[in-house]
C-alpha cells in the first residue's frame, strides 16, 4: 500500500461520503480522501488517487458510464462501484467495464475494508483462492441487518439529524424543546449502535431507514 493513500469517492450524498470517509479513515492509515458529487467534479480535481470508489447512481452520467471516462483520467487506479442495487446484471456489468469489484452499500464496514484495503496494495481480489464471485464483488452475502426499532418521532428527528441540522433547529421545526431532542438523538444513537451524527447518518442509509 502506498505511503499515503489516496482515495476518490465520487457520490452525490453528502452524508454518504462522509460516513465512508470515516469508515476508510478508521481502518486505513494516513489515508487522504478526494470527494466529488459528479463526474465533472471528479475529474476536474488534481491528485493520482490509487482507488476511486464510485456510486453507480449519479447525475447525469451514471456510475457504470463513468468508468471509461474515469479510467482514461486515472489508467492506473482500481474502479470500485457502489450501489445500493446488487442485481447480478448490473454487477456484471460493471466488471465487464473495467470495474475491480462491486460494493453494496449495504456491506458491513469490515467487508468494504476488506475489498478497498487489498486493491489499494495492488492485490487482485480474484487471486484469493476459494472466494466466492459474490464475495469477491464485495457483495453482502449474509441477510441483511434487521433495521432498529425507532419511534415514529425518532425516525422524524433522524431524518432532520441526517440533514445536517442542529438540535436547536429541528426543535423548532417540531415544535421542541432542544432538551427533547437532545434525549431522542441520544436515543437513536443508542438504537444505531454509534457514538457520532456522521456514523448514524451512515448506518441510516446502510439500513435503509434514510433516503
Amino acid at each position: 500500500m502506498p505511503a499515503s493513500p489516496l482515495i476518490l469517492l465520487l457520490d452525490d450524498h453528502t452524508l454518504f461520503r462522509s460516513g465512508l470517509r470515516m469508515v476508510l479513515a478508521a481502518g486505513i492509515e494516513r489515508l487522504q480522501v478526494l470527494e466529488a458529487a459528479s463526474l465533472d467534479q471528479a475529474l476536474a480535481l488534481d491528485g493520482t488517487p490509487q482507488l476511486l470508489l464510485v456510486d453507480v447512481q449519479l447525475p447525469g452520467l451514471n456510475g457504470l458510464e463513468a468508468i471509461a471516462p474515469l479510467r482514461r483520467r486515472w489508467p492506473r487506479a482500481a474502479v470500485v462501484m457502489l450501489s445500493s442495487h446488487t442485481e447480478p446484471e448490473k454487477v456484471k456489468l460493471a466488471l465487464e467495464r473495467g470495474a475491480a469489484a462491486y460494493v453494496s452499500k449495504a456491506d458491513s464496514a469490515e467487508r468494504i475494508l476488506a475489498v478497498v484495503v487489498p486493491l489499494l496494495r495492488g492485490e487482485s481480489l480474484a487471486a484469493e483462492a476459494g472466494t466466492p464471485a459474490a464475495l469477491v464483488a464485495g457483495l453482502q452475502a449474509e441477510p441483511a441487518a434487521t433495521p432498529p426499532r425507532l419511534t415514529p418521532r425518532q425516525c422524524e428527528v433522524l431524518n432532520l439529524m441526517c440533514q445536517g441540522l442542529s438540535n436547536k433547529v429541528i426543535g423548532r421545526r417540531m415544535s421542541l424543546s432542544e432538551n427533547t431532542v437532545r434525549g431522542h438523538v441520544q436515543a437513536i444513537l443508542a438504537a444505531l449502535q454509534v457514538s457520532s451524527r456522521s456514523e448514524a447518518a451512515f448506518v441510516a442509509r446502510r439500513l435503509g431507514l434514510i433516503a
